[in-house]
Protein backbone atom coordinates (compact mmCIF):
# COMPACT_ATOMS: atom_id res chain seq x y z
CA UNK A 1 0.00 0.00 0.00
CA UNK A 2 3.07 2.66 0.72
CA UNK A 3 4.43 1.72 -2.59
CA UNK A 4 1.47 2.08 -4.49
CA UNK A 5 0.57 5.40 -2.49
CA UNK A 6 4.08 6.76 -3.28
CA UNK A 7 3.76 5.84 -7.11
CA UNK A 8 -0.05 7.30 -7.37
CA UNK A 9 1.40 10.85 -5.71
CA UNK A 10 4.76 10.92 -7.53
CA UNK A 11 3.53 10.27 -11.28
CA UNK A 12 0.26 11.73 -10.04
CA UNK A 13 1.79 15.09 -9.10
CA UNK A 14 4.50 15.29 -12.10
CA UNK A 15 1.57 15.41 -14.10
CA UNK A 16 -0.07 18.69 -13.80
CA UNK A 17 3.53 20.30 -14.44
CA UNK A 18 3.64 17.89 -17.80
CA UNK A 19 0.18 19.28 -19.17
CA UNK A 20 1.58 22.91 -17.64
CA UNK A 21 4.64 23.00 -20.06
CA UNK A 22 2.39 22.09 -23.28
CA UNK A 23 0.65 25.17 -22.71
CA UNK A 24 2.01 28.45 -23.81
CA UNK A 25 0.57 30.60 -21.44
CA UNK A 26 2.62 29.31 -18.73
CA UNK A 27 6.14 30.01 -20.34
CA UNK A 28 6.63 33.17 -18.99
CA UNK A 29 6.84 31.81 -15.58
CA UNK A 30 9.60 29.52 -16.90
CA UNK A 31 12.54 29.76 -14.98
CA UNK A 32 15.01 28.96 -18.16
CA UNK A 33 12.46 29.50 -20.57
CA UNK A 34 14.76 28.46 -23.22
CA UNK A 35 14.86 25.23 -21.86
CA UNK A 36 11.99 22.82 -22.72
CA UNK A 37 11.86 18.93 -21.85
CA UNK A 38 11.33 16.85 -24.87
CA UNK A 39 8.42 13.98 -25.00
CA UNK A 40 11.34 11.69 -25.49
CA UNK A 41 13.71 12.73 -22.41
CA UNK A 42 10.71 13.09 -19.85
CA UNK A 43 10.25 9.38 -20.95
CA UNK A 44 13.80 7.89 -21.13
CA UNK A 45 13.33 9.92 -17.63
CA UNK A 46 9.90 8.33 -16.41
CA UNK A 47 11.77 5.09 -17.16
CA UNK A 48 14.92 5.29 -14.89
CA UNK A 49 12.78 6.65 -12.01
CA UNK A 50 10.40 3.61 -12.12
CA UNK A 51 13.57 1.53 -12.23
CA UNK A 52 14.82 3.38 -9.08
CA UNK A 53 11.33 2.78 -7.58
CA UNK A 54 10.80 -0.92 -7.50
CA UNK A 55 14.49 -1.92 -7.04
CA UNK A 56 15.32 0.72 -4.50
CA UNK A 57 12.25 2.22 -2.81
CA UNK A 58 10.62 -0.92 -2.07
CA UNK A 59 13.11 -2.44 0.40
CA UNK A 60 13.43 1.19 1.71
CA UNK A 61 9.69 1.32 2.48
CA UNK A 62 9.20 -2.65 3.54
CA UNK A 63 11.99 -1.73 5.99
CA UNK A 64 10.64 1.62 7.53
CA UNK A 65 7.37 0.03 8.49
CA UNK A 66 8.45 -2.44 10.93
CA UNK A 67 11.42 0.15 12.52
CA UNK A 68 8.85 2.13 12.97
CA UNK A 69 6.66 -0.28 14.51
CA UNK A 70 9.67 -1.29 16.55
CA UNK A 71 9.53 1.88 18.19
CA UNK A 72 6.05 2.38 18.71
CA UNK A 73 4.55 3.64 15.64
CA UNK A 74 0.86 4.02 16.25
CA UNK A 75 -1.65 2.55 13.35
CA UNK A 76 -5.04 2.78 15.58
CA UNK A 77 -7.18 5.42 16.78
CA UNK A 78 -7.51 8.02 18.16
CA UNK A 79 -6.00 9.56 15.27
CA UNK A 80 -3.68 12.70 16.08
CA UNK A 81 -4.64 16.00 15.91
CA UNK A 82 -4.12 18.05 13.00
CA UNK A 83 -2.03 20.54 15.01
CA UNK A 84 0.09 17.45 16.19
CA UNK A 85 0.76 16.14 12.97
CA UNK A 86 1.13 19.56 11.80
CA UNK A 87 4.30 20.30 14.68
CA UNK A 88 6.06 16.80 13.81
CA UNK A 89 5.65 17.23 9.98
CA UNK A 90 7.30 20.64 10.52
CA UNK A 91 10.27 19.09 12.62
CA UNK A 92 10.94 16.60 9.81
CA UNK A 93 11.45 19.09 7.35
CA UNK A 94 13.78 20.86 9.14
CA UNK A 95 15.53 17.34 10.38
CA UNK A 96 15.07 16.22 6.66
CA UNK A 97 16.46 19.67 5.12
CA UNK A 98 19.16 19.72 7.56
CA UNK A 99 20.43 16.16 6.57
CA UNK A 100 19.87 16.41 2.96
CA UNK A 101 22.31 19.56 2.97
CA UNK A 102 24.88 17.79 4.48
CA UNK A 103 24.84 14.59 2.42
CA UNK A 104 23.82 16.82 -0.99
CA UNK A 105 26.93 18.66 -0.05
CA UNK A 106 28.93 15.77 0.04
CA UNK A 107 27.61 14.30 -3.68
CA UNK A 108 29.44 17.62 -5.26
CA UNK A 109 32.87 16.06 -3.97
CA UNK A 110 34.36 15.65 -7.20
CA UNK A 111 34.32 11.42 -6.96
CA UNK A 112 31.37 11.30 -5.65
CA UNK A 113 29.57 13.55 -7.92
CA UNK A 114 31.47 11.53 -11.00
CA UNK A 115 30.33 8.33 -9.86
CA UNK A 116 26.92 8.90 -7.94
CA UNK A 117 25.38 12.64 -8.31
CA UNK A 118 26.10 13.35 -12.19
CA UNK A 119 22.85 11.24 -13.09
CA UNK A 120 20.75 13.45 -11.51
CA UNK A 121 22.35 16.75 -13.36
CA UNK A 122 22.06 15.05 -16.64
CA UNK A 123 19.20 17.93 -16.89
CA UNK A 124 20.31 21.72 -16.54
CA UNK A 125 16.52 22.62 -16.62
CA UNK A 126 14.80 20.50 -14.62
CA UNK A 127 11.48 19.26 -14.53
CA UNK A 128 8.91 17.56 -12.33
CA UNK A 129 9.29 14.10 -13.00
CA UNK A 130 13.12 14.24 -12.58
CA UNK A 131 12.99 14.92 -8.80
CA UNK A 132 13.97 11.39 -8.20
CA UNK A 133 16.05 11.10 -11.52
CA UNK A 134 18.94 9.57 -9.94
CA UNK A 135 21.59 6.31 -9.67
CA UNK A 136 20.56 3.96 -6.75
CA UNK A 137 22.94 4.82 -4.69
CA UNK A 138 22.32 8.40 -4.74
CA UNK A 139 18.37 7.42 -3.54
CA UNK A 140 19.39 5.44 -0.72
CA UNK A 141 21.42 7.92 0.49
CA UNK A 142 19.17 10.66 0.17
CA UNK A 143 16.21 8.84 0.96
CA UNK A 144 17.85 8.48 4.73
CA UNK A 145 16.58 11.71 5.73
CA UNK A 146 13.43 11.67 4.67
CA UNK A 147 12.63 8.13 5.99
CA UNK A 148 15.28 9.37 9.17
CA UNK A 149 13.41 11.59 10.71
CA UNK A 150 10.47 10.11 11.29
CA UNK A 151 12.30 7.02 12.47
CA UNK A 152 14.23 9.12 14.77
CA UNK A 153 11.39 10.78 16.41
CA UNK A 154 9.41 7.83 17.05
CA UNK A 155 12.73 6.07 19.05
CA UNK A 156 12.97 9.50 20.55
CA UNK A 157 9.22 10.18 21.51
CA UNK A 158 7.75 6.73 20.27
CA UNK A 159 4.83 9.48 19.55
CA UNK A 160 4.13 8.51 16.19
CA UNK A 161 1.21 7.51 14.14
CA UNK A 162 1.17 5.91 10.61
CA UNK A 163 -1.36 8.41 9.60
CA UNK A 164 1.29 11.62 10.02
CA UNK A 165 3.90 9.12 8.54
CA UNK A 166 2.14 9.08 5.20
CA UNK A 167 0.80 12.96 5.54
CA UNK A 168 4.82 13.67 5.21
CA UNK A 169 5.87 11.70 2.97
CA UNK A 170 3.06 12.93 0.77
CA UNK A 171 4.34 16.66 1.36
CA UNK A 172 7.98 15.66 0.84
CA UNK A 173 7.54 14.40 -2.37
CA UNK A 174 5.56 17.52 -3.41
CA UNK A 175 7.88 19.52 -1.97
CA UNK A 176 10.69 17.51 -4.09
CA UNK A 177 8.22 17.20 -7.58
CA UNK A 178 7.56 21.28 -7.32
CA UNK A 179 11.49 22.08 -6.38
CA UNK A 180 12.34 20.27 -9.54
CA UNK A 181 9.34 21.59 -11.93
CA UNK A 182 11.40 24.59 -12.93
CA UNK A 183 8.59 27.02 -13.00
CA UNK A 184 8.08 30.08 -10.24
CA UNK A 185 4.94 31.81 -10.00
CA UNK A 186 3.67 34.76 -8.28
CA UNK A 187 1.74 32.77 -5.74
CA UNK A 188 5.06 29.99 -5.29
CA UNK A 189 5.47 29.50 -1.65
CA UNK A 190 8.40 31.16 -1.79
CA UNK A 191 7.18 34.23 -2.39
CA UNK A 192 4.87 34.28 0.84
CA UNK A 193 7.57 32.47 3.08
CA UNK A 194 10.97 33.96 2.47
CA UNK A 195 12.59 31.03 3.77
CA UNK A 196 11.36 28.26 1.62
CA UNK A 197 13.38 27.05 -1.31
CA UNK A 198 11.24 26.36 -4.04
CA UNK A 199 11.82 26.08 -7.85
CA UNK A 200 13.50 29.18 -8.13
CA UNK A 201 16.32 28.32 -5.83
CA UNK A 202 16.84 24.90 -6.81
CA UNK A 203 17.06 25.80 -10.65
CA UNK A 204 19.80 27.90 -9.92
CA UNK A 205 21.38 24.85 -8.65
CA UNK A 206 20.97 22.65 -11.73
CA UNK A 207 22.17 25.38 -13.95
CA UNK A 208 24.81 26.27 -11.92
CA UNK A 209 26.24 22.67 -10.58
CA UNK A 210 26.69 23.88 -7.59
CA UNK A 211 25.54 26.21 -4.41
CA UNK A 212 21.97 25.97 -3.35
CA UNK A 213 22.57 21.86 -1.60
CA UNK A 214 19.43 22.46 0.98
CA UNK A 215 15.88 20.86 -0.40
CA UNK A 216 13.38 22.83 1.52
CA UNK A 217 14.98 25.72 3.32
CA UNK A 218 17.64 28.28 2.35
CA UNK A 219 18.93 28.67 6.01
CA UNK A 220 21.87 26.29 5.59
CA UNK A 221 23.18 27.44 2.37
CA UNK A 222 23.10 31.34 4.08
CA UNK A 223 25.10 30.04 7.23
CA UNK A 224 27.69 28.48 5.31
CA UNK A 225 27.86 30.44 2.33
CA UNK A 226 26.86 28.40 0.01
CA UNK A 227 24.17 30.47 -1.90
CA UNK A 228 24.38 30.34 -5.61
CA UNK A 229 23.47 32.85 -8.37
CA UNK A 230 24.00 36.24 -9.31
CA UNK A 231 22.94 37.65 -6.04
CA UNK A 232 25.13 35.45 -4.26
CA UNK A 233 27.77 36.28 -5.79
CA UNK A 234 27.87 39.72 -5.84
CA UNK A 235 27.32 39.98 -1.85
CA UNK A 236 30.90 37.49 -2.13
CA UNK A 237 33.18 40.14 -3.87
CA UNK A 238 31.58 42.85 -1.79
CA UNK A 239 32.84 40.86 1.22
CA UNK A 240 36.09 40.49 -0.40
CA UNK A 241 36.23 44.06 -1.14
CA UNK A 242 35.50 44.98 1.71
CA UNK A 243 37.44 42.58 3.86
CA UNK A 244 40.57 43.86 1.81
CA UNK A 245 39.82 47.64 2.21
CA UNK A 246 39.96 46.78 5.83
CA UNK A 247 43.40 45.30 5.51
CA UNK A 248 44.37 48.21 3.26
CA UNK A 249 43.94 50.83 5.95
Amino acid sequence: MSFAMHEVVYFGRSLPWIIIGQIPYFQKYKIQNQKLPTAQEQWTCAKLVLLTHFTVEIPQIWLFHPMCQYFGLGTGVPFPSLLTMALQIAGFFVMEDAGHYWLHRALHWGPLYKNIHKVHHQYSAPFGLAAEYASPIEIMLLGVPTIGSPILWCAITGNLHILTMYAWIVLRLFQAIDAHSGYDFPWSLHNIFPVWSGANFHDVHHEKFIGNYSSSFRWWDKIMDTEAGPEAQKKRRERKMAKAGKKVQ
